[in-house]
């Protein structure tokens, strides 16, 4: 195995891209992943890189300075009422950035209204050379691995993927096994991070989790290994928002840390897989 790495933004938040940029490289990612895509969520910064154009060049020549790359956007988010024409202002700054993939998630229950929103976004992003990848998330209306598939299916679109988050697989009580039928060519990035092994029954603390305390690969409970030894080797998007550790170690020296226990987990796999 010789996967490479990218700082999610939700790990350090409160960095803008450029921020975000110069302290992945700076840790040693080979891959930044950003959040252009303002949401209006509660204490979330505005980082909308097609309005912000200032923000957009300093951005651009992080990436330029740095020599590291845009893995993906985010997010763009299904729900009711959702137009994807919106988000192709953040498609066109994604591929003027060199970015891959946008990541979209479901929030509607009117699912036929969703399937059809996501092949659209899927035939928005494909002029400019950006694949879109769906996560499914245990507090979505999406939650579960078929969910996602039966989605991906129907949008039967070459550049719709699969992005699966360790913490959102071990949440949705999904078996590794359903893995294996899963069409390799739909992984093209996995978000890693680990978590408490006992699944919350409360949302508004399973929701806390999410964004405010997921651990270092191999401190918590997720079956990270099983899960990875079933996909293909592609970008790993370190997604591990801790808002203590965060606070009292100081963003770089924390996402330093989240690098070196992915490594270090990694490493563990191969020697296992060497022992076997």
């Amino acid at each position: 195995m010789s996967y490479t790495y990218s700082l999610a933004h939700l790990t350090a938040l409160d960095l803008a891209p450029p921020e975000l940029t110069y302290t992945a490289a700076k840790a040693g990612y080979d891959y930044v992943s950003i959040r252009p895509i303002y949401m209006g969520l509660p204490n979330e910064p505005n980082y909308d890189l097609a309005n912000k154009k200032e923000m957009f060049r300093a951005t651009r020549k992080a990436l330029q300075e740095t020599e590291i790359e845009l893995l993906d956007i985010e997010l763009a988010k299904i729900s009711d009422g959702t137009n994807p024409s919106d988000y192709e202002p953040a498609f066109h700054v994604a591929a003027e950035l060199g970015g891959k993939h946008v990541l979209s998630s479901i929030w509607t229950d009117d699912f036929v209204f969703a399937k059809e929103c996501f092949a659209e976004l899927c035939d928005l992003a494909k002029p400019y050379g950006l694949t879109v990848e769906l996560e499914f998330v245990p507090i979505a209306s999406v939650s579960t691995l078929q969910g996602a598939v039966e989605v991906l299916k129907s949008a039967n679109r070459s550049n719709a993927g699969l992005m699966i988050d360790a913490h959102h697989f071990h949440r949705s009580r999904d078996r590794v096994e359903d893995l294996d039928s899963i069409p390799k060519e739909w992984f093209r990035y996995f978000h890693l991070c680990d978590a408490i092994g006992q699944i919350p029954e409360d949302r508004e603390e399973m929701t806390r989790i999410v964004r405010e305390e997921r651990l270092y690969i191999g401190e918590g409970g997720t079956n990270v290994g099983e899960i990875l030894k079933r996909i293909p080797e592609v970008p790993l998007s370190l997604e591990m928002p801790h808002k203590a550790r965060s606070k009292e170690l100081g963003n770089e020296e924390f996402v330093r840390r989240c690098l070196q226990s992915a490594k270090a987990f990694i490493a563990s796999i191969k020697t296992e897989a060497h022992k076997n």
